[in-house]
């Protein structure tokens, strides 16, 4: 327990080792020590280094490691552990590269599975203890009849892990070896299963692992999932606890391995709105802390800009590492949108204070004035008509202002005034190749989009809502003033007459109506 607490917080050296066929292949550069010094220096205690080893090894019966990609992992391991970091390492892709395949060939995929094991214990026999060893990442089964039928499965696996480094000797004896539950689960099912691994292997250096990235019509912007709600909330509450109660309280440290949101990545801007993304890595950081559980955040590269070493974006750090030692306030939104024309009104947003004090607002390094420029009243905050008219100044599209709500403790929360003219949208034709809506956006931005047939029906893929999933459907381009329509979302497409909705921040909803004839595709305004 002692162990797993100075690894809080940790980081995932992501879409790298464990890319295919090797490091750079899927954008990431190259590892260096420098990197790792960087990574320490923010604050991280622990590294994982997920690794796929099926491009680096040889054939049955040896499955000899590659001796350069050995050589390279140890380096990775040998600086990070240099750079008083504890590392994490594991059998990553490999899960369903071929481990996935142990139910119909046990005698094949173990013998492959103990021969790597084997080698990296011999390799890291005499390694600090601060070396962790994962057996599996995200374990799954193909051939088994159940989840329950995969959790034995996992169970065995698991047992000949611990069973084999144990005897391999040397630091080896004690190390902390980290055991996953099927999909790396936080489901109680899941959890329960791999509780019964550790009651049989009795050994005092076992962690559990899962998995977390939230809730999932969140953490892909689908289902009209655009808002941290309690839906949210409670998700990650109820996890933490099922975790806490199932092994924490048992004294079994818990590992969160990876967790982030599933869709947050710098190369697809929009799908989650930076201050609702805010509040849920505000509550993750709370949630775990309070409960004992370390967390590993999931890093392929867009938190971390890896050439230049530094942060995508600065604010989001900040309020991870606040959380990990206190909580900061947020709000009910992060955007006020002020009309580019007409009159302006006062505007009130919610505070949610969680546990702080309002303590001032400022602009820049402007004190706002309460009571002329704002008023707080219990958890409201309301910034006067005379203050929105100031900062929205000339009111030209797009962001005009930028305010910082401080609070007795933690990262400040800021405040965009963003002056906009409701979107407007014009007729179109095209295939369902790639259909694009030229769409004059005004300073607003895109939140979700709605697709449904004449009869009320959702149209195109998830039909069980008419809200589609963003990107994957859908994706504006604000500097091409257009809304793409991908072929995914129209390869689930009846022919005949779509309604679209399209949802703005500001509030604002447009309409669109489609016909599909086979490939064509034409459209105009409702």
């Amino acid at each position: 327990m002692q162990m797993v607490a100075a690894m809080q917080p940790g980081w995932n050296l992501g879409n790298t080792l464990d890319a295919i066929p090797d490091e750079t292949a899927w954008g990431n550069p190259l590892t260096t020590r420098e990197m790792l010094r960087h990574i320490r220096s923010q604050g991280y205690k622990s590294i994982r280094l997920p690794i796929t080893w099926s491009n680096h090894h040889g054939p049955a019966p040896d499955y000899t490691i590659d001796p350069a990609w050995l050589d390279r992992v140890r380096e990775i391991v040998d600086w990070s552990l240099a750079e008083d970091l504890y590392v994490m390492i594991n059998l990553h892709h490999d899960s369903w590269q071929w481990i996935n395949a142990y139910p119909t060939d046990r005698t094949n995929v173990m013998a492959r599975y103990q021969a790597l094991w084997s080698q990296l214990a011999d390799t890291f026999r005499s390694h600090s203890s601060k070396l962790v060893f994962e057996s599996i990442n995200e374990p799954q089964f193909t051939g088994t009849s159940s989840d329950a039928e995969s959790d034995q499965v996992l169970h065995e696996l698991n047992l000949a892990f611990v069973r084999l480094v144990r005897q391999s000797g040397g630091n080896n004896a004690t190390r902390l070896l980290v055991l996953p539950t099927l999909h790396t689960s936080g489901e109680q099912a899941r959890m329960d299963a791999l509780l019964t691994t550790f009651d049989e292997l009795d050994d005092p250096n076992l962690v559990a692992t899962i998995h977390f990235y939230g809730w999932w019509p969140f953490s892909v912007n689908i289902a009209g999932g655009t808002r941290y709600d309690s839906n949210v909330e409670q998700d990650i509450i109820g996890t933490f606890d099922r975790a806490y109660n199932t092994f924490v309280s048992r004294d079994i440290p818990v590992i969160i391995g990876e967790w982030a949101l599933l869709s947050y990545d710098y190369t697809r801007p929009g799908i989650i709105q930076r201050g609702e993304l805010l509040k849920f890595f505000e509550a993750v950081g709370h949630h775990a802390r309070i409960r004992k559980l370390t967390t590993m955040l999931w890093d392929a590269g867009s938190f971390l800009h890896r050439p230049e070493l530094r942060w995508r974006d600065q604010g989001i750090y900040e309020l991870m590492m606040a959380s990990l030692t206190t909580r900061s306030a947020t709000a009910s939104t992060d955007q006020i949108y002020v009309p580019r024309t007409g009159d302006i009104t006062s505007r009130s947003l919610t505070l949610n204070l969680n546990g702080t004090s309002f303590q001032s607002l400022w602009h820049g390094s402007t004190r706002l004035t309460s009571g002329t420029d704002y008023s707080v009243s219990g958890s409201t905050l309301t910034l006067t008509r005379a203050a929105v008219t100031r900062l929205a100044g000339n009111r030209a599209t797009g962001v005009n202002a930028t305010i910082e709500a401080r609070f007795s403790q933690g990262v400040p929360w800021r405040i965009s005034i963003i002056s906009y003219d409701p979107p407007t949208q014009t007729a179109a034709t095209g295939t369902t190749s790639g259909f694009t809506i030229p769409t004059q956006f005004r300073g607003d931005q895109l939140a979700t989009m709605e697709a449904e047939y004449a009869d009320g029906n959702a149209a195109g893929p998830a039909n069980w809502t008419t809200y589609k999933e963003f990107w994957s459907s859908f994706r504006p381009d604000y500097s091409a003033n257009t809304i793409l329509l991908t072929p995914e979302f129209f390869a689930e497409v009846n022919d005949g007459a779509v309604t679209l909705t399209f949802h703005f921040w500001s509030g604002t909803q447009i309409t669109y109506r489609l016909t599909k004839s086979g490939n064509s595709i034409t459209g105009s305004p409702a």
